[in-house]
């Protein structure tokens, strides 16, 4: 039973119990026995008092707030309960709100609900109009701004989003910096653009593959929304390079390889083995219509993947109408894929685990059983040699030692990667898949989650065999049974 259910219990039982204490002091003779008159009224009185003060002790320690709003405007997130109650040393949290604003009023709201969960979050909220000093001695010229500072650090966020002050803890929380390092060079998505999307856009169809590369542009690609996703959660975003023929930095903490155009060269497979070598960690987002260079199909044998040809169709589990758009619900288990709600993949090619020598392969998104592949995007056969009807590996991870003096490595394969792209990347689960690949590469999978709040229109999202089952029951069933009731009572007075 949550605690919250169990503080409403409280309260409701308080209520209770004062309710009858009033009615029977109702009751009550106006003289008790061998007492006087006033004796008497002083012993109800103070009985009163002591009971009215035990019950408000009751409530205070055991607060409970109730959120009636259909948004739960006042009611902080579970991302931000959850990252308040990991707390284990002092945070000072400064709140400098502007009180005519509604949002500010209901963040702070929020903050005093969190500052009664942990005593480690130590909540000041100040009017910024009534204390100018005060915000310009903590450097505060703009109104509802946080101020979260712990062992000297110090964060500070303009915001009346609780999340937001959630992620400013995860920022003043973290002790090193973790930089999240994206290959460039061969074409792949850029991590600078403004939400730009490339695909190709005719009469008769529309694609995202490389036919619509440098065709048409418009907004919405790219990976810029993970960047800014990543940088919100405090991590360091930038670009790397293989072509000039420098090993792999260090200090990145990931390597993200996003939809390469082009093939690598034997020396710069060599450098990317060295670096896993070395401890590195990588997620390779790989698009069906890629042809891989034998070096990086040997490097990735190693670890215990092979990436095959052709894209997966899922007649049974796909988003819309769209048979070629995986839709994942059922995870391998694993930590990346703790939690998952429902992903999907537009255009993926099938993956395949083997066995490697001190190497650890889990599939984490398969489709469903009755999914076939073909031989590219536009074909509408099976492709003979991909074998018949069963699940197919869409994403795997794999970690172990590529060597026997080697340090440990983490990788991440996907046989797509549009699921990353702006223009899926904020909805349903494909921003939780991606930011939870990231934390385990980067080796902080026990660390609390928070999820960068995306901007994106309110969608109901169903897969193929959801919307079936909506069909039948609605179009079908409900109808038909109205029908037979009808028809039998017809029967029945005729």
């Amino acid at each position: 039973m949550s605690a919250e259910v169990i503080n409403i219990g409280w309260f409701v039982g308080v209520i209770a119990a004062l309710a009858l204490l009033y009615a029977a002091g109702l009751k009550l003779p106006i003289q008790i026995r061998s007492a006087s008159r006033a004796v008497t009224a002083v012993l109800v009185v103070g009985g009163a008092i002591a009971v009215a003060i035990l019950a408000n002790i009751a409530l205070f320690r055991h607060d409970a707030a109730l959120d009636l709003t259909r948004e739960k405007a006042f009611t902080p997130s579970a991302e931000s309960r959850a990252m308040v109650s990991a707390l284990k040393e002092p945070v000072d949290v400064a709140y400098f709100y502007q009180k005519q604003n509604l949002g500010a009023r209901a963040l702070a709201t929020m903050l005093r609900q969190l500052e009664r969960q942990n005593a480690n979050f130590r909540l000041q909220l100040i009017d910024a109009d009534q204390n100018p000093a005060l915000a310009s001695s903590f450097g505060v010229r703009i109104y509802n701004s946080a101020v979260l500072s712990a062992g000297g650090r110090r964060v500070e966020v303009v915001t009346t989003d609780d999340r937001e002050v959630a992620l400013a803890l995860l920022r003043l929380m973290r002790r090193r910096e973790v930089v999240i390092c994206f290959a460039a060079g061969h074409g792949e998505y850029d991590i600078d653009n403004f939400e730009f999307h490339t695909h190709f856009e005719g009469a008769q169809s529309h694609s995202h593959d490389a036919s619509g590369l440098a065709i048409v542009q418009m907004e919405q690609h790219g990976i810029g929304r993970l960047r800014r996703a990543l940088e919100k959660l405090g991590l360091g975003a930038r670009k790397i390079s293989f072509a000039t023929g420098q090993p792999i930095p260090d200090d990145c903490a990931v390597v993200v390889e996003a939809n390469p155009r082009t093939r690598y060269s034997p020396g710069e497979s060599e450098m990317l083995r060295s670096y896993f070598e070395r401890g590195g960690a990588a997620m390779l987002l790989i698009e069906p219509d890629y042809v891989l260079d034998d070096s990086i199909a040997a490097v990735l044998a190693r670890m215990g993947v092979k990436v095959n040809s052709g894209v997966i169709v899922d007649p049974k589990d796909h988003y819309f109408t769209d048979e070629q758009m995986i839709a994942v619900s059922r995870y391998g288990n694993h930590p990346v894929t703790r939690g998952l709600a429902l992903s999907f993949y537009p255009g993926a090619r099938p993956l395949e685990t083997i066995t490697a020598p001190g190497v650890r392969v889990v599939p984490l998104a398969v489709s469903s059983a009755e999914s076939y592949v073909i031989s590219d995007r536009l074909g509408g056969r099976a492709d003979p040699e991909a074998g018949p009807p069963t699940g197919r590996i869409i994403a795997v991870a794999s970690e172990g030692r590529i060597g026997e003096s080697a340090k440990p490595f983490r990788l991440i394969v996907a046989g797509d990667a549009d699921f990353v792209s702006n223009s899926f990347f904020p909805y349903l689960g494909n921003s939780d898949v991606v930011l939870a690949g990231l934390a385990w590469l980067a080796r902080e999978e026990r660390a609390p989650t928070v999820k960068p709040p995306v901007e994106v229109l309110p969608t109901v999202s169903l897969t193929g065999e959801q919307m079936r089952g909506i069909f039948i029951v609605t179009v079908l069933l409900m109808p038909g049974l109205i029908a037979v009731a009808g028809g039998a009572m017809w029967w029945r007075r005729r």
